[in-house]
């Protein structure tokens, strides 16, 4: 398969997830690997290729016997949509530090060497973003990791809904202000500190560590909004 090709298939597959395009997407479930192999006309090879790479940018995850999923919520629900209107930085940030810190104490027990290598590998992606934007990226693809290797499906679910709010693109807008150089610096510090008690399996670390960079982004964002009035 072409170079060409293949940019081809991951532009339209992220394009894909993006829109939560159901064409290819079915109840947050991406179609197999033999349909899509259909579709665009390439082999099984290709299409798994394209899924690995896509799954290492953290857009997909997948459960062994059930398929390959969507990280996120889709953007056109309208709970969702009504959700986020009626959402206050201070809420999501107050929401954040019950759910996040419980979820990397489990993940310091139930994380995998996988796991905890791609935590590793979406924590250099974001300390070596050249944009806040780039950095939000890796950031979402770093908290929904830890999230996804708890393995625990009603946490996975509050979790999705939470980061599906914070996603929206007004809340995208007022978060890369927030996060120069210095303050990305700051948070790619804490997310080291915070892989690194997983990977210790030490859960009280784990735990401490995320509540301390969850209130730290707080302490920023609420920063941010006080200075821009």
């Amino acid at each position: 398969m072409s170079t060409r090709n293949k940019q081809s298939l991951l532009d339209t597959l992220r394009a894909a997830i993006e829109a939560t395009d159901e064409r290819f997407i079915r109840e947050e479930r991406l179609l197999p690997e033999r349909e899509l192999s259909d579709r665009f006309g390439v082999g099984r090879r290709a299409v798994r290729e394209a899924l690995n790479e896509l799954e290492g940018e953290g857009l997909l995850f997948r459960k062994q016997g059930l398929g390959t999923f969507v990280r996120e919520v889709g953007p056109k629900s309208t709970s969702l949509k009504s959700l986020t209107n009626r959402t206050s930085p201070h809420d999501i940030i107050e929401v954040r530090l019950e759910i996040e810190p419980v979820l990397a104490r489990f993940a310091a027990t139930r994380a995998t060497p996988k796991d905890i290598d791609q935590m590793k590998l979406f924590v250099r992606r974001a300390a070596q973003a050249a944009t806040p934007r780039e950095y939000e990226r890796w950031d979402s693809a770093f908290h929904t990791k830890i999230a996804e290797s708890v393995r625990n499906t009603m946490f996975w679910g509050v979790f999705r809904l939470i980061n599906s709010v914070r996603k929206e693109q007004h809340w995208v807008n007022s978060r890369t202000r927030v996060f120069t150089r210095g303050v990305s610096e700051e948070m790619v510090r804490q997310h080291n500190a915070i892989v690194a008690s997983i990977a210790a399996r030490d859960p009280q670390a784990a735990e401490d560590a995320m509540r301390d960079h969850i209130a730290t982004a707080g302490v920023r964002i609420s920063q941010s909004i006080v200075e821009s009035l």
